[in-house]
């Protein structure tokens, strides 16, 4: 019980710090700024998923799995922390010294923020050693420490935003991004300090390629929802830059942002209940009796909070925001009626993750990340603006489609007592 209540303040700390820094940027940068600290956000996100090559949750289930076999464990570890390192010191060189060419890419048409880009190269190694770090925690069960790491680098990370947005505008909250994620080293350093035995287990002769190959699979899964899904976010906002304006990149930078705030709600749920009761389930009937119970207890309850969003719109934008991003207004009934259909789908392709459906996940989240930018930059063709959020609804029913086509029988089909989900 502790654990949960520890995590509900960590979400709350997370939304609550997200509202503010929101408000901050609204009031002290505006509409434009918001466009470009979310092309920022989206390029360091992919950078450092890259750079620690999708290896975290790897890490975390064979470092659980091995923590009482010394050999194993040190393979694990071995493994994990010189191929981060080594894809973590080239994407450093990268970003440091091709600023300039990243810059145009990410703030077209803008002033030159190569030094930010710099700055992120410097502490990406940083971040990459905190994502080490967290999957020793992590595997070593130590949940408590790890949401009072959040927690506290979530409030570290607020006030080091505030302060830079309102000493230097623009170039404070840019700083702020690329730093953000390696301020929490400091914190997970203590957490993890009682554990300094384990570094003898860091030896370049135990790098294991058989471990490597099984952690493969943990690399291509992030491949997707980590690395490519936010260059695809940075694409469709860059276009939105190029063919409107900044301002309106900043509107819907805003609308995604508020999206989020709410999604972590149902997020949250979803990964404390769905993924451990789905690695339980064995038979079609129970995996068809979790999905349509999950359907009649939560979503009525979230399609509830959707409307009273929609209802209350006007409040929140001037509430997150300011009277400047008022045109966001016009971007809620298609990105609500997206993001319900997002969950519907979701709360059924999480049985990829729990049965390790390693292709099906592949496949659909290529399928996805395709869909979503094709559909987006059409219908912005089309009616400007509102067709991003438009195209956000569209790829997400055609995600719900394939979804349904593959889970189809599991879920209205004739049901054998012992039939798998999936078969």
């Amino acid at each position: 019980m502790k654990i949960v209540s520890l995590k509900a303040i960590s979400l709350f700390v997370k939304i609550f710090s997200g509202i503010l820094t929101s408000k901050a940027i609204a009031v002290f940068i505006g509409a434009e700024g918001l466009a470009l600290i979310g092309n920022l956000r989206n390029f360091t996100s992919a950078i450092q998923s890259i750079s620690i090559l999708g290896l975290y949750n790897g890490a975390v289930r064979y470092i659980a799995e091995f923590k009482e076999d010394v050999i194993k464990l040190s393979k694990t570890i071995s493994t994990v922390f010189y191929l981060g390192f080594t894809t973590t010191i080239f994407m450093s060189f990268f970003c440091y010294f091709f600023a300039g060419d990243i810059n145009d890419l990410i703030f077209p048409s803008y002033n030159n923020y190569s030094y930010v880009i710099r700055i992120f190269a410097i502490v990406l190694p940083f971040f990459a050693l905190n994502m080490f770090s967290f999957s020793i925690m992590n595997g070593f069960s130590k949940y408590k420490n790890l949401i009072i790491i959040n927690i506290i680098g979530q409030m570290l990370g607020l006030s080091v935003a505030l302060v830079l947005i309102y000493q230097k505008k623009i170039d404070g909250a840019l700083i702020s991004v690329a730093i953000a994620e390696a301020l929490i080293l400091l914190i997970t350093l203590v957490g993890i300090i009682h554990r300094r035995s384990l570094v003898g287990l860091i030896q370049v002769e135990r790098i294991s390629f058989s471990m490597a190959k099984k952690l493969s699979p943990y690399t291509m899964m992030a491949f997707f929802s980590a690395m490519i899904l936010p260059f695809v976010f940075l694409a469709i906002r860059s276009y939105i830059i190029d063919h409107i304006s900044y301002k309106d990149a900043g509107f819907w930078e805003a609308m995604t942002r508020i999206s989020k705030y709410y999604l972590m709600l149902v997020t949250s749920i979803m990964g404390l209940y769905i993924i451990p009761r789905f690695s339980e389930i064995e038979t079609v009937k129970e995996f068809r009796k979790e999905v349509f119970g999950f359907y009649k207890a939560v979503i009525p309850l979230f399609a509830l909070g959707l409307i009273l969003i929609y209802l209350f719109r006007s409040f929140i934008v001037r509430f997150v925001f300011s009277e400047e991003f008022e045109p966001v207004e016009e971007l809620f009934l298609w990105q609500l009626l997206g993001d319900f259909v997002k969950v519907l789908s979701t709360v059924i392709a999480y049985q990829f993750l729990a049965k390790k459906m390693f292709w099906h996940y592949i496949v659909t989240e290529a399928f996805l990340v395709i869909i979503l930018y094709v559909t987006s930059i059409y219908f912005i063709k089309v009616f400007g603006l509102e067709g991003a959020v438009i195209g956000h609804l569209v790829s997400y029913l055609m995600y719900f489609g394939v979804i349904l086509l593959i889970f189809g029988s599991s879920l209205f089909g004739v049901v054998n007592e012992n039939e798998k989900p999936s078969e």
